[in-house]
Parts: structure tokens; C-alpha cells; sequence
């Protein structure tokens, strides 16, 4: 059954915040893993082990998993927007800087703002809403110490919004079609799938090579991010998506890179630039404007 759309409750709250600590950690983790493994090797790599796991749990929970229930080529368009949006990231990541790069991937929740009228009227944001998404955009581009780019960085930038653009695209996916009534390990499953295919004809393409030699720390690197954050934190994510309001809840995807750079600091030494305060203020008083009307409602 299609159940009602909660609002963002306490433990709706908690969990994202869970999940955007999780996802800015793993930025982290990437660049640890990174030092061993070819980025489009890593991404797929993380994808099998991730499919492996997921699946093991997914068909021991629920055995009729592959039957028939409308959602094969939901699901697939599903996956070639989740394989897309990194295949987008790291070739825009080759033009325009990390800062610049992970600005515009973190402009998924106006695409989703923008597709939900289409899909679930219901979800229309008010212009409070879009206000406090602004300002939170706003506070991810000052923790990150974003500043104006050169004209070669356009491409890049472009691609960058692409990727940001097609994660929108999979939770717009997930909540106007058949997705949003089958278990959430189902539609992770279809993405990770068909993101093997993607991401490792990509690093095939590019002529990357299977690692010869892991460190320890790289392994464990990888580890985190295929059994944590691929095979629980997504799966997580999709329950999410298919039980609260989605433009309430994208809106917290905003702290993911502040968590990352935060963990850049602590753990890697990186430099935290002296608007980092301000940019936690104003990602905190933009998700407050978002919810703020559901609040009232409540």
C-alpha cells in the first residue's frame, strides 16, 4: 500500500543526520582508498561487493524479490541516472576543482524541488522553502571556500551540475513511479547493477588497471564505503525517500559536505577557511526555513 508522506519527525531528523555524517566521512574515505585504486575501479568495485552484500540480505528478507511487479525498467532507468551521475562527476572532476565539483553535485535538491509538482503535487515548496534551499546552497558554496573560476572550469562546472541534476533525477524516479511500493533494497539493487555495467566499461575505456598492491588503510577504506555506506546507508536512504517528503528531506543532503570538511580537517589536516561558521549557519537556518512550514502544520 502507497502509505501517506510523513514530515520530517525527530527520528527522521536523527536519521539523516546519521546518513549526511556517514556520506561526509566518505569523502574521506575515497581520497584514502584513492591512493590504491583507479577512481572508476573504486566506484565500480564498490558496487559489486555492495551488490553482493545487499543482495545476500535483500533475498534472504524477501524471496520473491524478482517477481514480476512493474518496476524492471523503472528500475533501470533508475540505474543508468545512478551510474550517469558518477561517470558526470568524474570526468567534470578532471576540469574544474573538488570545491567546485561537489557544489554543484549538492545542487540535487532544487532539481528535486523542481520535479515534484510534476510527480507528487503535494510536495510543492512554498517560496519560504526555496529561500531557505538557497540559503543553504549558499552556506555549502562558503564551507568549501568556493570562488569565482575561469572559463576552462565551465565544462567541468557543467558536468558537475549534470551529476547533481541526475541524483535529483533518481529520487524524482523513485517517488512517480512504481519504486516507491516495492522494499528500498530492490531499487538499490537495480542501481547498483546496472552502475557495474557503467562504471566498468567507463574505467575500461580510461584503461585502469586493477590494483597490484592494497594498503591496509586503503582496504579499510573501501571496506567502509562498499559494506557501510553502499550496502546500508543507501538502502537507508531509499526507506527514507519513500516515507517522508522528499523536499524536506533533500534539504538536509546540504550538511553532507560540511560533515566532509569537517572530516577533511580532523582527519586528513585539510585548512578550513574562515567562512566555515558562517556556512554552517546558514545550511542550519536554510533547513530550518524548509521545515518550518511543516512544523506549523504539525
Amino acid at each position: 500500500m502507497n502509505q501517506p508522506l510523513r514530515h520530517l519527525d525527530r527520528l527522521g531528523v536523527l536519521i539523516v543526520l546519521m546518513l549526511c555524517a556517514s556520506w561526509g566521512f566518505n569523502q574521506v574515505s575515497a581520497k584514502i582508498a584513492m591512493v590504491d585504486f583507479p577512481p572508476t575501479t573504486l566506484a565500480a568495485l564498490r558496487s559489486v561487493g555492495g551488490a553482493i552484500l545487499l543482495g545476500a540480505y535483500a533475498f534472504w528478507r524477501y524471496p520473491d524479490l524478482l517477481k514480476r511487479d512493474g518496476t524492471l525498467w523503472a528500475g533501470i532507468l533508475s540505474g543508468l541516472a545512478f551510474g550517469g551521475e558518477f561517470v558526470a562527476l568524474f570526468i567534470g572532476l578532471q576540469w574544474t576543482t573538488a570545491s567546485h565539483g561537489i557544489l554543484f553535485l549538492y545542487s540535487a535538491p532544487f532539481f528535486v524541488a523542481l520535479g515534484l509538482p510534476w510527480i507528487t503535487p503535494n510536495e510543492t515548496m512554498s517560496r519560504l522553502q526555496w529561500i531557505g534551499l538557497a540559503l543553504s546552497f549558499v552556506g555549502v558554496g562558503l564551507a568549501l571556500g568556493v570562488s569565482s573560476g575561469s572559463r576552462d572550469m565551465l565544462i567541468g562546472d557543467a558536468l558537475s551540475l549534470l551529476a547533481g541534476a541526475l541524483w535529483g533525477v533518481t529520487t524524482l524516479i523513485m517517488k512517480g513511479t512504481r519504486l516507491r511500493l516495492v522494499p528500498p533494497e530492490k531499487t538499490l539493487l537495480y542501481q547498483l547493477v546496472v552502475s557495474i555495467f557503467i562504471l566498468g566499461g567507463f574505467a575500461l575505456w580510461r584503461g585502469e588497471v586493477f590494483p597490484t598492491h592494497i594498503s591496509l588503510k586503503a582496504g579499510l577504506a573501501f571496506a567502509y564505503q562498499t559494506v557501510w555506506i553502499v550496502s546500508v546507508t543507501f538502502a537507508i536512504w531509499f526507506w527514507m525517500v519513500q516515507n517522508y517528503r522528499a523536499g524536506e528531506l533533500s534539504a538536509f543532503t546540504f550538511l553532507t559536505p560540511i560533515f566532509g570538511v569537517a572530516a577533511g580537517h580532523f582527519i586528513m589536516g585539510d585548512e578550513i577557511t574562515p567562512g566555515f561558521a558562517l556556512a554552517v549557519g546558514l545550511v542550519a537556518a536554510g533547513i530550518l526555513m524548509v521545515n518550518w512550514p511543516a512544523k506549523k502544520r504539525a
